[in-house]
């Protein structure tokens, strides 16, 4: 039996789904009455792992994230994993908006995991390994404590949990 338990959090984004999520905003677009005689467009650039929105005018925009971020909800992508831009002004009176695919767990956000969970008072060591924060306990049950601690927090970024030994 091992004397120590560990689990790591990451946060990954599964692209195929972003891609699936994208595809079916885009077909129900083409489909909606009240975008019939719009240049509105969604687009997806894999490479730069960028959404761009582009809408008529605020409402159109609005009605587009609604589109976009219920496919991403239907895929079980979540909408936490895009950071949205802020509008500019586009081709003739167009707005356009560009949403990043926020994959991985950047340094400060690690640091910020890590702090919380030591916070949480909860008897468990925490280290951060490049995209990931490895946490480490006595106890399997502590170890549970913080996953569920961390399920409860709102934290900006999606959150899994892999490795579980």
């Amino acid at each position: 039996m091992a004397d120590k338990f560990s689990f790591d959090i990451v946060s990954e984004v599964d692209m195929m789904e972003v891609d699936n999520a994208v595809n079916q905003a885009q077909k129900e677009l083409a489909n909606r009455f009240d975008f019939k005689g719009s240049k509105s467009s969604i687009e997806l650039n894999k490479t730069d792992k960028k959404i761009t929105l582009v809408a008529d005018d605020d409402f159109k925009m609005k009605a587009l994230k609604d589109i976009l971020e219920g496919r991403f909800a239907k895929r079980g992508v979540s909408i936490k994993s895009l950071n949205y831009k802020a509008q500019e002004q586009a081709f003739e009176g167009y707005i356009r908006q560009t949403a990043e695919i926020i994959s991985g767990l950047p340094s400060d956000k690690a640091k910020e995991l890590s702090k919380l969970i030591r916070d949480s008072k909860i008897k468990v060591q925490t280290q951060i390994d490049g995209a990931k924060v490895k946490v480490i306990s006595q106890k399997k049950d502590d170890l549970q404590q913080v996953i569920a601690y961390l399920k409860q927090a709102s934290f900006p970024l999606p959150l899994q949990f892999t490795n579980y030994r």
